[in-house]
């Protein structure tokens, strides 16, 4: 089953197999420039642009998380560099002091401490003054150190911090890129979109929801499921599920994360983040960081990632099914788990228990409609 849908993610040939024998062929501009395409082609070329655009999201989503965090850091050096060129002024400001004071009794007829220990009618008092003398020139001393300290440490800071900055620039011109990337691959769909009829876009929706039914029935007879049916969620598990749920129905949106849309990783990260759990942003991090589970172990709440590499997350509802913000043009809904080629599941609370009084959420009206895979009927 996996090996089969990865193949269709790659290269589209499963659902040119599905589709082949027919899929009518229309009148759009073909490679060769016979205008000839069949609708199995174009489904699988809206596909692959799809999946290309999430990774470029995904990427995208990654780099902006890297940002934040990033500009974060220069903040905290900024005003460590700040408070450390401060203590510089003044401790420079105290040696200064401290110059002036040793200019203004420097002299012949000054005596060092011993010699007016020695001529002094009070012995006690002299004591006592030396104490203080001493006491002074400890504080020169330690004001010396400091003022050498703090320098070196600013002059740190100020080094530390432009690495930084630089490293905050690279990572907006890399945002930047990856933003104009997606926003690149969806005017490639929309333009694609755009050359259809009524006629073919139907048919395209019927040729994915065909393809969607027989992946669905190949992963069940698989037994690859089998265990997952009957198992209930954490108690985190059910909060982040009945937050994904609360979700239904509101626009997928690339780089969103609520609350009024969300990409697919966005839905995920905000509803464990509901839960109390933080885990990370993107889908290819959250396969890479969080434990892995076999699919029969599968229970509400736990993530399934798609593709080979790792660029769409959704959340297990239960009984072969799933709820995501599938791609752009669609809107948060229940799809079945199989609607896109799946790489493995995720679990972020490993540790925790199952419920005992599980009660399934009860999901709204029109909760499955609409496209599972965003190969939109309607024209852009």
């Amino acid at each position: 089953m996996s090996g089969r849908l990865l193949r269709w993610a790659c290269t589209g040939t499963a659902v040119g197999a599905l589709l082949a024998t027919t899929s009518p062929v229309y009148a759009v501009p073909g490679p060769d420039g016979t205008g000839e395409r069949p609708v199995a082609e174009l489904l699988t070329d809206l596909q692959d642009i799809y999946q290309k655009a999430e990774e470029a999201t995904e990427t995208y989503n990654a780099t902006s998380e890297k940002l934040k965090k990033q500009r974060a850091e220069v903040t905290r050096l900024n005003r460590g560099l700040t408070k450390a060129r401060a203590s510089v002024r003044d401790s420079r400001g105290d040696a200064g002091r401290f110059a002036r004071q040793q200019y203004q009794g420097t002299g012949t007829t000054e005596f060092s401490p011993y010699v007016r220990l020695l001529l002094a009618r009070n012995p006690q008092q002299a004591l006592d003054q030396g104490h203080v003398i001493g006491r002074v020139a400890a504080e020169r001393a330690a004001t010396v150190k400091r003022l050498a300290g703090g320098e070196k440490k600013a002059a740190d800071l100020a080094a530390t911090a432009k690495r930084a900055f630089g490293t905050q620039v690279a990572l907006a011109a890399r945002q930047k890129k990856a933003r104009d990337t997606v926003r690149g691959q969806l005017k490639e769909v929309e333009e694609l979109l755009a050359s259809l009829t009524p006629e073919q876009l139907a048919e395209l929706a019927r040729a994915e929801e065909s393809d969607t039914a027989e992946a669905q029935r190949e992963l069940l007879a698989s037994g690859a499921l089998s265990g997952a049916s009957a198992t209930a969620p954490s108690r985190r598990g059910n909060s982040a599920l009945d937050y994904a749920v609360r979700q239904i129905g509101k626009p997928y949106k690339w780089g969103a994360e609520g609350p009024k849309s969300y990409d697919c990783s966005g839905l995920t990260s905000e509803a464990w983040a509901a839960a109390g759990k933080e885990i990370p942003r993107t889908s290819q991090e959250q396969w890479a960081e969080l434990p892995h589970i076999p699919l029969r172990k599968l229970r509400p709440g736990d993530l399934i990632v798609y593709f080979p590499k790792a660029t769409h997350v959704a959340m297990y509802l239960g009984d072969g099914m799933i709820v995501q913000a599938p791609r752009p043009g669609s809107k948060v809904k229940v799809s079945p788990i199989a609607s896109n080629p799946i790489l493995g599941a995720v679990r972020p609370d490993p540790g925790s228990k199952a419920m005992r009084d599980y009660t399934p959420p009860k999901l709204p009206r029109g909760a499955k409609e609409g496209s599972d895979t965003a190969v939109s009927t309607a024209r852009p």
